[in-house]
């Protein structure tokens, strides 16, 4: 019996049908990559959104801000400790998305920014940051992700509603922290009107718009919409992606 006919006839099946067991499923071959990012948001899907990129082998990058969730505390509280802990060990990537969630608003005089932060003691109050309080406000989250997981952050940041100048982008740029935004079709309309925006329609979309190196974006909850996106297409959205020959990469991108 030669050596070829074993390795063919036994060996290769063998090897096979073991992997098959422990759960190791053959992907399509790998053409085209995007880059699923999730913004904290209120948490009411946090869990949703990490089982089904779990049973999906899919990797994601978030982007945390020190968000109110749907159960009264706020997304960088010890409260939260475990579940960013295991998402740090199934292998995402994290950015920041500032501390207290602050929305451009206008440049401002001699260099600085107007923004107005959402949550934290100045919530709702438009306030002037200059370049060393921008970097604080972004940094804050990487110190934050520290004490919580013991590993620092991606050195990737992304401004509250996409929301820029380039003077903001240079001031987060001399922090050391590369500003990511998203791609039109990776828009994926989680935070429209569930009543305007059906999740069917915001699934087509997605599954037929997503391009090669495109940045998508959602949330890991949103108030406003009455029909939660995450539970109902986040999972047919990969499968649909993985049949168009997507694999999913983390950001920054390789070589960024």
């Amino acid at each position: 019996m030669c050596l070829k006919w074993v390795i063919k006839h036994y060996l290769l099946p063998l090897v096979l049908a073991t992997a098959a067991s422990i759960g190791f499923a053959q992907e399509p071959i790998c053409k085209k990559t995007v880059y699923l990012t999730f913004d904290t948001g209120n948490m009411s899907v946090a869990q949703t959104v990490a089982d089904i990129l779990n049973r999906q082998h899919v990797k994601a990058t978030f982007f945390l801000a020190n968000e109110k969730t749907s159960r009264g505390d706020f997304s960088l509280d010890d409260s939260w400790k475990t579940y960013w802990q295991e998402r740090l060990s199934e292998g995402h990537h994290f950015g920041s998305h500032t501390y207290d969630h602050v929305y451009f608003v206008k440049d401002g005089p001699a260099g600085e920014v107007f923004e107005r932060p959402q949550f934290g003691p100045k919530a709702g109050i438009t306030v002037l940051y200059n370049e060393a309080a921008m970097c604080r406000e972004i940094r804050k989250v990487d110190d934050r992700f520290k004490e919580l997981t013991g590993s620092p952050i991606q050195k990737i940041w992304r401004a509250p509603g996409g929301k820029t100048s380039p003077r903001l982008i240079k001031m987060g740029n001399a922090c050391g922290f590369q500003h990511m935004g998203w791609h039109d079709a990776g828009f994926l309309g989680d935070e429209l009107s569930s009543l305007i925006h059906p999740n069917h329609d915001l699934l087509q979309r997605a599954s037929q718009n997503l391009q090669d190196g495109d940045i998508a974006m959602a949330h890991l909850g949103i108030w406003s919409r009455k029909d939660p996106w995450a539970p109902a297409v986040l999972e047919q959205l990969i499968i649909r992606l993985k049949n168009r020959g997507f694999c999913f990469g983390t950001l920054p991108k390789q070589g960024k």
